[in-house]
């Protein structure tokens, strides 16, 4: 059996971090402001959206609500957009 890929490299968790950014800006929130309503350095939020930093399932919902948005809905669109690839039967199989 092969070992799975990282999530980070994968189509599905950069949809997830474009979606975060989308999130972001259409709340109006600069990655400043969103860090202080979530208490964390800017940088946090810079790192979590360009993926140098890798988001939880406890701090992706706390990133959502203080965007103002349901975190199930950001992962039921996600999960629409990206369900083709998330199939591992679309995955290709590695060369020898």
């Amino acid at each position: 059996m092969e070992a799975m890929e990282k999530s980070v490299h994968t189509s599905e968790y950069r949809a997830l971090r474009v979606e975060l950014r989308r999130v972001r800006s259409e709340a109006g929130f600069s990655q400043r402001e969103l860090a202080a309503r979530l208490r964390v350095p800017h940088s946090w939020i810079a790192k979590v959206e360009n993926g140098e930093r890798r988001i939880d399932l406890i701090e992706f919902c706390w990133f959502a609500s203080a965007c103002g948005v349901d975190p199930v809905a950001i992962l039921e669109g996600l999960l629409r957009r990206t369900r083709k690839i998330a199939d591992p039967r679309n995955r290709k199989e590695p060369r020898s």
